[in-house]
């Protein structure tokens, strides 16, 4: 497999789901071993800040990158939308503290993405593969990765809020380019009516609406048109967990179960996978012919970036 990126820049704008600004976002091109990198133009010397576990600076409600004092937010689903079509090197300029929410899931940002051409670069692209049971816990919430049954990662995630509208929920499925955009893509974050007083004497959620995501009443959905999927919820979830296992840094071929987990847990297993390195290894598979379902149609070969 050899490392992706794209071929045109994306342009959009949007509120941020917690801080309420108006952010407007450029997503570069990038070569090789870039990874993908934050760059806050609106900040002096536009810091950049890399995508990895180890700038992790909060999680409740949403993942947040920081470094030197430089902070951005949300950043898992715009991550997810980068390891769900395997583009591995971008650079995302924003002029705010938060990526925007757009409507709540990561759909728009599949098909600008997708719009703008994803190419393969010149460098393989290495796999972290699981070879023992790496397991964090957290109360009753647990994640549990696995050696993996197949080249790539799967999933089988659980949630349960005891709630009328959200009880338990499960979703399992070998994650790829096509199911990503398919059946996880599109799932929006969630929150209960309940809730929104105390997030927003909190400081979040003050660019919250109906627009960027799922109102839960004591006894029904708000959102006009109900919901996308009847498990959109777990979908959610998993779309998060995506964003979250992405900041390893590379893609992970494993089965991964999870029960009731957030991005708190998520950046536990993380950390613990890179600081238990005798439980993986890195493969460079030799071709997309050894990662059944992952190559999507629309990659191209790459120019000069």
């Amino acid at each position: 497999m050899i490392q992706k990126s794209i071929k045109n820049i994306v342009s959009f704008a949007g509120v941020g789901l917690h801080s309420g600004s108006n952010v407007n976002v450029r997503i570069l091109p990038a070569v090789d071993d870039t990874g993908i990198q934050f760059v806050r133009t609106d900040m002096p010397g536009t810091p950049a800040i890399k995508a990895s576990v180890s700038n992790v600076v909060a999680t409740n409600y949403a993942t947040s990158l920081g470094s030197n004092g430089v902070k951005v937010g949300t950043v898992e689903h715009i991550l997810a939308a980068f390891y769900g079509l395997g583009i591995d090197n971008a650079v995302v300029e924003l002029d705010g503290p938060e990526l925007p929410a757009l409507d709540g899931s990561a759909e728009l940002l599949v098909i600008m993405l997708e719009g703008a051409g994803v190419v393969e670069l010149y460098s393989p692209r290495k796999y972290l593969v699981i070879k023992e049971p790496i397991k964090v816990t957290d109360g009753d919430k647990h994640l549990l990765l696995l050696p993996a049954t197949g080249k790539g990662l799967e999933v089988d995630y659980s949630i349960d809020f005891s709630h009328p509208i959200l009880s338990k929920q499960t979703y399992r499925s070998m994650l790829s380019c096509d199911l990503f955009k398919e059946e996880i893509a599109s799932a929006r974050t969630f929150g209960f009516l309940r809730d929104v007083e105390m997030l927003r004497a909190n400081g979040l959620a003050k660019g919250g609406s109906l627009n960027n995501a799922i109102v839960i009443g004591e006894t029904e959905v708000l959102n006009e048109g109900g919901l996308r999927y009847p498990d959109e919820f777990v979908r959610h979830k998993v779309l998060d967990m995506i964003g979250d296992i992405s900041l390893i840094g590379t893609p992970v071929a494993g089965y991964l179960i999870a029960n009731r987990s957030g991005h708190a847990l998520n950046v536990k297993l993380v950390k613990k996978i890179l600081s238990r390195p005798s439980s993986w290894e890195y493969i460079d598979y030799a071709s997309d012919d050894d990662m059944t379902g992952v190559r999507c149609d629309f990659v191209q070969k790459a120019a000069t970036l």
